[in-house]
């Protein structure tokens, strides 16, 4: 009776052996802001690269010109350099995640025990794997040994545990493999939007020195110009590399996601075909 209502006790959660990642992504928003405003300002803006030697003249190269886009100029890098080291750090993160050797092995190596029954091999081959991927397949395994141990309980009722615990142990991943995702889907937008606020500030100037009469002010018209179009390219450079990104990174984590379900679907029916004679 004992053994019985131990059975029946829910499994603990899985929890997460794993912290992977930047958890606090604000200081790389603040530290990337500081890098792209300090180059603006220190590099972009010498006087070395405008006629004169003022800053305030024709730009004499493409570091020039691209001062000329204005302070929504560094606010756009910061967006940039943000993308870029997110997705650094989820290629890192992720390998990390995967485990010691490719995806496509490990599964091919827990197939072939679950094929086995060799479960103890199993576990020691999610050992050598380590990340997140092997604490969930570790999971699998060890509801299965927990239901194959347990008594006084129907076999549906045992594969109902199997199931479960899988889905704590991929709600207890899948957080460190989607971390930091919702920043670059965020830079999708907000790069294209900060890009046309740069053009729209660019074309107001541009209009306003073509209402002082006459022809205008050909630098100021100019300097408009430069700050609508060089905006208008960093943004839309920003939202295509976080867009790129984003997908790559989204692509990777299903297929993950995918070769989870596969192995914890083939526990559970593994569980269901030898155990085929119980009730």
């Amino acid at each position: 009776m004992a053994t019985t209502q131990k059975a029946a006790a829910p499994a603990k959660k899985a929890k997460s052996t794993s912290s992977i990642g930047i958890k606090d992504a604000i200081w790389v928003i603040v530290i990337c802001g500081i890098i792209a405003f300090l180059n603006f300002f220190l590099n972009l803006g010498q006087a070395s690269n405008f006629e004169g030697g003022d800053n305030g003249g024709s730009p004499l190269n493409i570091w020039g010109t691209i001062y000329k886009g204005g302070i929504i100029v560094p606010v756009i890098h910061t967006l940039l350099l943000t993308v870029v080291f997110m997705a650094i750090e989820r290629v890192f993160a992720l390998s990390k995640c995967i485990g010691k050797e490719k995806l496509a092995k490990f599964v091919a190596k827990i197939k072939k025990d679950l094929k086995e029954h060799n479960f103890d091999q199993a576990l020691k081959d999610c050992d050598y794997q380590g990340g997140s991927v092997a604490n969930v397949v570790r999971a699998n395994i060890m509801a299965y040994k927990e239901a194959d141990a347990a008594t006084g309980l129907k076999k549906e009722v045992k594969i109902a545990r199997i199931q479960q615990a899988h889905e704590e142990a991929i709600a207890v991943e899948m957080p460190t493999l989607t971390m930091n995702l919702p920043i670059i889907a965020t830079i999708v937008t907000l790069g294209t939007l900060t890009g046309l606020l740069g053009t729209v500030v660019g074309m107001i100037k541009s209009f306003q020195a073509l209402a002082q009469g006459g022809g205008g002010d050909s630098v100021e018209l100019s300097a408009g110009i430069s700050e609508a179009l060089i905006n208008t390219a960093f943004g839309i450079g920003t939202s295509w590399l976080a867009v790129v990104s984003y997908n790559f990174f989204t692509n990777r984590i299903d297929k993950i996601a995918f070769a989870l379900d596969e192995i914890g679907y083939s526990i559970a029916q593994t569980y269901a075909a030898t155990h085929a004679e119980e009730a």
